[in-house]
């Protein structure tokens, strides 16, 4: 079977795979953690903080398709399996059944302040070894920071 290769060094390629497979841990653990709290939300805020979360999902899975394309592209395999995930996610999780509206708001405000740190490092990183590739992780983090705002203002 013909692997696919990409226009960056061995170097280069290591660098910013490393960052994009990072960065999709993060984006498919915050749209399933988005869903957990969306299904089992509960409070005064319960209707516009549930429509927000889907706002949060669809971004999460908007990025993480091209962060998962752009790997592949330069010749690197992402791995978004339940497993990987698991094992490699920095979050801490939702309690299970139902959560308060306002537990929700400070857990989202917390989780998207952490994932943005961990995308700006990411922006950093990618800067000499392929910038095509920090172009998508800046506009993914542009997105994250807007529902960080929009959630945080909510307290």
């Amino acid at each position: 079977m013909a692997a696919v290769t990409g226009p960056l060094s061995d170097e280069a390629r290591k660098v910013t795979g490393d960052a994009l497979q990072s960065a999709l841990v993060d984006l498919v653990d915050l749209s399933l953690s988005a869903k957990q709290a969306h299904w089992n939300l509960i409070g005064p805020h319960f209707r516009s903080l549930h429509l927000q979360l889907d706002d949060v999902v669809d971004i999460a899975r908007k990025h993480m398709d091209i962060v998962a394309e752009r790997a592949v592209a330069i010749g690197v395999n992402p791995d978004g399996r339940a497993e990987t995930v698991a094992k490699s996610a920095h979050t801490k999780q939702l309690p299970d059944g139902y959560v308060q509206d306002r537990d929700v708001i400070e857990y989202f405000t917390s989780l998207l302040a952490d994932i943005v740190q961990r995308f700006r490092t990411r922006v950093r990183d990618t800067d000499e070894p392929d910038p095509i590739t920090q172009d998508l992780l800046i506009a993914a983090t542009q997105d994250l920071e807007q529902q960080h705002w929009m959630i945080q203002a909510q307290k």
